[in-house]
C-alpha cells in the first residue's frame, strides 16, 4: 500500500482495497485475485508519525484481519483526538512491536518488545520466545521455538531509559524546530505533523525538489563528516517483493527519491545543529 501525506500507511486507499478487492466468506477475508487469505495488517507508523486508523481498525476488526502495529520509531506517540484519544501508538492493534535498537528514541543497544493487552498473545509469545519448551522435565518440543529473549541486563537498561523518555522526546521535537525555523529560508519542505496527533518527532524528515538537490544536499553533509540518509526505499522496490501484489500511486517512490534523513539524536548540541544548517545552506 502507498504512503499519505504525512509519509504513512494510506489509510484511505488500504480501506479501498478491503472493501473492493477482497472478499469475506466462512469467516476470513480473502484477496479477490489470488484467493489467498489475508490475516494480519501490519501498518507502520514512520519517522513518529502516528497512522490514521480511526476507520482502518473497526473494519479490520469486522474483517477478521488481525491489526499488529509497527510501533519501532514511535515510541511515545499518540492520538489527542479521535476514536483512540489518548492512545498510545503500539497499544491499538492486537499487538504492538517496539524497537530498542541503538539509533531509535531509548535504546537497549539491541532488541525490541511485543506489547499487547491480551493474555494470551502474550503467554503465547513468551513461549516461542523460550524455545517454544513444553512443561516437562526433559527438554520436548511439539512446536518451532526461538531463542528471542533479551538478557535481563539490557532489560533493566531498557526500564532506566524508559524514565527519560520525555525528556528524549522533547529533545527530538526540539531538534525539528531548530531545522524548520533555521531552513525556513531554502525551499525544502520538512514533514508535518497531522492535526490532532503528536509525534515523537524521531527523526527530521525533509523533501526537496529533486533527486539532485537531495544528493546534493547530502554529498555536502557527507563531506563535512555529518551523515544523512534517503528516506526508507518503498517495499514494492525492495528485490525480495519484486513480484507481489502492490497498491501504489507515485508517493512513496517520490519520498524516497527527494526525502533525506537529517541527523536527530537526542544528544546533539546546538553547534551540531548549527553545523548542519550551515552544510545545507552552503
Amino acid at each position: 500500500m502507498d504512503a499519505d501525506n504525512f509519509y504513512n500507511l494510506d489509510a484511505g486507499k488500504t480501506i479501498s482495497f478491503i472493501n473492493n478487492e477482497t472478499v469475506f466468506k466462512d469467516g476470513f477475508t480473502y484477496n479477490k485475485s489470488t484467493n489467498v487469505k489475508v490475516v494480519a495488517l501490519l501498518p507502520v507508523h514512520v519517522w513518529g508519525n502516528a497512522c490514521w486508523l480511526d476507520e482502518l481498525v473497526p473494519l479490520c476488526e469486522e474483517r477478521n484481519i488481525a491489526v499488529v502495529e509497527d510501533a519501532s520509531e514511535s515510541l511515545g506517540s499518540f492520538y489527542k483526538e479521535g476514536n483512540y484519544k489518548g492512545k498510545k501508538t503500539g497499544t491499538i492493534g492486537k499487538l504492538g512491536c517496539l524497537s530498542f535498537n541503538g539509533n531509535k528514541i531509548i535504546t537497549t543497544s539491541g532488541g525490541g518488545a511485543l506489547v499487547s493487552n491480551k493474555d494470551e498473545y502474550c503467554k503465547k509469545a513468551i513461549f516461542l520466545a523460550t524455545q517454544a519448551r513444553d512443561e516437562a522435565p526433559h527438554y520436548q518440543h511439539s512446536q518451532i521455538g526461538y531463542n528471542y529473549r533479551m538478557s535481563n541486563i539490557l532489560a533493566g537498561i531498557g526500564r532506566g531509559q524508559m524514565e527519560v523518555l520525555d525528556n528524549r522526546i522533547a529533545a527530538r521535537r526540539a531538534n525539528f524546530e531548530f531545522y524548520k525555523e533555521n531552513l525556513a529560508s531554502t525551499d525544502i519542505e520538512f514533514l508535518q505533523e497531522p492535526e490532532g496527533y503528536f509525534s515523537n518527532r524521531w527523526l527530521t524528515c525533509i523533501v526537496t525538489k529533486s533527486l539532485n538537490q537531495r544528493e546534493n544536499i547530502r554529498l555536502k553533509l557527507e563531506e563535512d563528516n555529518i551523515e544523512a540518509r534517503p528516506l526508507w526505499k518503498p517495499m514494492h522496490k525492495q528485490p525480495i517483493f519484486k513480484d507481489y501484489p502492490n497498491f501504489v500511486n507515485g508517493i512513496a517512490e517520490d519520498l524516497f527519491e527527494k526525502g533525506l534523513c537529517l541527523p536527530s539524536g537526542s544528544n546533539l548540541t546546538k553547534e551540531d545543529l548549527n553545523r548542519v544548517v550551515s552544510a545545507i545552506k552552503s
